[in-house]
């Protein structure tokens, strides 16, 4: 994982603790933490003053737009925090769903701001950032300013007038003594505790930093609620889509094999009819063709139906419908089911087609001479592992799934998987092995 300047940690000789006060992350952080104070003044004073009007003038008209523009208000200022923090804590933040009124309108826009969670939420950060935003701006400054002081107090102490035969910070003075920093040993102390507060401070700096990021990625981004809707309505055209390409999968495989098979086979069944009595010998010849021509269309509906959904899996569980696609597969495939019992019926569907297709890859492009399925439970979740000890190339140079790999049906098979909330990972170096390992919910 590279940090600041493309740097890896390992490429560091100098400790985290002496590194930290010269780091970009501190200085940009500690930047944010001093423009907050002025940014947070002037959204405190806006938001609470629009609220208010808006709030004591609720008994009329002029209330409701009011009180709705104040919150529009805020979320413009949202806009810029969620800029500001981008750019300087480094925090990956989506902006919340836009407001839309159901009708065109001043009156459908105000009602559609004043329902918007995000709004108030917007107006929430604005007055509990204030606060905040003092504390941390005094915090960080003054940590700063008297650690690099303290520490650099031996280069300036000259500035200082002499008092009596000593020149230094006066820390007490009064009718009957004082106390100075000047000897050797006052201002080496004071510059080991300056150290120790300027190696300090980028950590308190951090810590402030976070408090701010939890604060803008909990009220200034879009809801748990809006992520999840936002995630089912993607989830849903990927299903979508599945269930169409899986339509015309079937529907090319009706028209291109069986139903040409059987178009075929009424053909030559009418002329084996013509020629019954005319050529009898032709006829039976005819007939015994038409007969292995119904095998083989048999076969590939039946073929087509476990396509669609085999009957051993609804009969007799996923160990015995993983067994009898691996011994179709083209090397020995070892199988090993360890479920305390069978999950829902449409997740052992999903998991059986997994497992089918990481097969067909294997048989189709791995050259491997032998592979192994694992499928187990853990916790809520149950776990699919396929390997083999192929030439791997099932990723891109990045990790990433693409089309032109050797598994280019990888891509598919996770976004089906993300659609059910699963999760698909490849291990598949250049020379192999390939691991892939899914992860499904369980949903009894």
């Amino acid at each position: 994982m590279a940090t600041d300047h493309g740097i890896r940690p390992r490429d560091h000789r100098v400790p985290a603790v002496l590194r930290a006060p010269f780091e970009g992350r501190t200085w940009r952080e500690f930047g944010y933490l001093l423009l907050s104070l002025p940014i947070s003044i002037m959204l405190f004073v806006l938001a609470i003053t629009t609220f208010s009007l808006g709030v004591g003038l609720m008994v009329t008209f002029i209330g409701i737009p009011l009180l709705a523009g104040g919150l529009v208000m805020c979320r413009g200022f949202g806009s810029m925090e969620r800029a500001r923090a981008r750019a300087l804590l480094r925090v990956d933040i989506a902006d919340p769903a836009p407001v839309r009124g159901r009708t065109r309108g001043l009156m459908s826009w105000v009602g559609a701001v004043l329902k918007s969670g995000a709004s108030w939420r917007h107006l929430v950060y604005s007055l509990l950032h204030f606060p905040w935003a003092v504390f941390a701006f005094l915090v960080s400054v003054i940590l700063s300013a008297y650690g690099w002081a303290m520490l650099t107090y031996p280069l300036w102490r000259w500035v200082f007038p002499a008092y009596t035969d000593t020149v230094g910070i006066q820390l007490y003075g009064d009718s009957t003594h004082h106390v100075y920093l000047d000897s050797p040993f006052e201002i080496t102390l004071t510059s080991l505790s300056g150290l120790a507060f300027v190696l300090a401070t980028p950590w308190v700096i951090r810590g402030l930093a976070g408090v701010d990021r939890m604060m803008v990625l909990g009220l200034l981004g879009p809801s748990r609620l809006d992520s999840r809707v936002t995630e089912l309505e993607s989830d849903r055209g990927v299903v979508v889509d599945t269930a169409a390409a899986d339509l015309r999968r079937i529907e090319r495989d009706l028209h291109d094999g069986a139903q040409a098979r059987l178009v075929a086979l009424a053909m030559d069944l009418g002329l084996a009819k013509e020629k019954l009595t005319a050529d009898p010998q032709t006829a039976a010849r005819m007939v015994d063709e038409a007969h292995g021509e119904v095998k083989i269309a048999l076969q590939e509906l039946r073929d087509l139906a476990r396509g669609i959904h085999p009957a051993v899996l609804t009969d007799r569980g996923l160990d015995a419908a993983l067994s009898s696609i691996a011994s179709r597969c083209t090397v020995p495939v070892q199988v090993e089911v360890d479920l305390p019992f069978r999950p829902a019926a449409a997740i052992e569907g999903i998991a059986y087609f997994t497992v089918s297709e990481l097969l067909q890859n294997i048989s189709k492009h791995a050259r491997a001479t032998r592979a192994s399925v694992d499928v187990w439970r853990v916790a809520d979740r149950i776990m699919l592992q396929v390997t083999d000890d192929g030439s791997g190339g099932a990723t891109g140079p990045d990790g990433a799934l693409t089309a032109n790999a050797a598994g280019g049906g990888l891509a598919g098979l996770a976004e089906r998987l993300d659609a059910v909330d699963g999760l698909l990972v490849v291990d598949s170096p250049a020379g192999g092995p390939t691991t892939v390992t899914a992860e499904l919910p369980w949903r009894d």
